[in-house]
């Protein structure tokens, strides 16, 4: 499920919702803030996959691991 495969698309992999993500992160945000826009987004047919809030973690946690966000007393921002 972190890459897309023949049965799922890119944004339903975490590589893509990643992609997501860190087209969100103009700003630091909390991540209780990037869930209510994801849901947002979602609800309003703005990104085409459903993730649970698991998803959302995980997604975190990869971003995290490859060095492309950082989190300081519960602020999520990219890495420069």
């Amino acid at each position: 499920m972190i890459m897309p495969s023949k049965h799922i698309n890119f944004s339903q992999s975490l590589l893509g919702f990643g992609s997501y993500i860190l087209s969100k992160l103009n700003t630091p945000k909390t991540i209780d803030d990037l869930w209510k826009e994801y849901q947002f987004d979602l609800k309003n047919e703005l990104y085409m996959a459903s993730h649970s809030f698991d998803s959302l973690v995980l997604t975190l946690i990869f971003l995290y691991g490859v060095n492309t966000i950082e989190e300081q007393n519960g602020i999520i921002k990219k890495c420069v």
